[in-house]
């Protein structure tokens, strides 16, 4: 089985200067809770989670109304190929302890999100569990 098989394809995202209400409107309109940020070729750049608002921007004390995807976003962004072994786009979560990934086709533009939603719902429930249990360590 493939990432392509159970990834949710098409996903919303946006680009570095798109306003931060606007990510967070479409976190809304896609029951979502991260937007890949991509460049003009449509290569994920970036993520912004409601998290990275809450810490970098909301926490920060910072005017949203002011700010853009550039000042939540988290700069460095793990991928996985849709035509991926879904075992390797797992291992990759474990790794990088994220809930979520962004699936790139083979020119690496963005194309899908892997998530663990998608894995559960795929009936991968050991190797659901095996990532929540990764992902939930406490970094300290």
């Amino acid at each position: 089985m493939d990432v392509q098989s159970v990834m949710t394809p098409k996903p919303a995202c946006c680009q570095v200067n798109t306003a931060l209400k606007e990510v967070a409107q479409l976190m809304i309109d896609n029951d979502c809770g991260q937007i890949p940020v991509v460049d003009d070729a449509g290569m994920p750049i970036g993520v912004v989670t409601d998290r990275d608002i809450a810490i970098r921007v909301v926490a920060d004390g910072r005017d949203s109304s002011k700010c853009c995807a550039k000042d939540a976003m988290s700069p460095s962004v793990q991928t996985v190929r849709c035509d991926s072994p879904l075992k390797d786009a797992v291992c990759l979560m474990e790794a990088a302890r994220v809930r979520r990934v962004p699936v790139v086709d083979a020119d690496g533009k963005l194309c899908g999100m892997f998530s663990l939603a998608d894995l559960a719902l795929a009936g991968k429930d050991e190797a659901t569990a095996g990532v929540v249990k990764e992902v939930s360590v406490p970094k300290h």
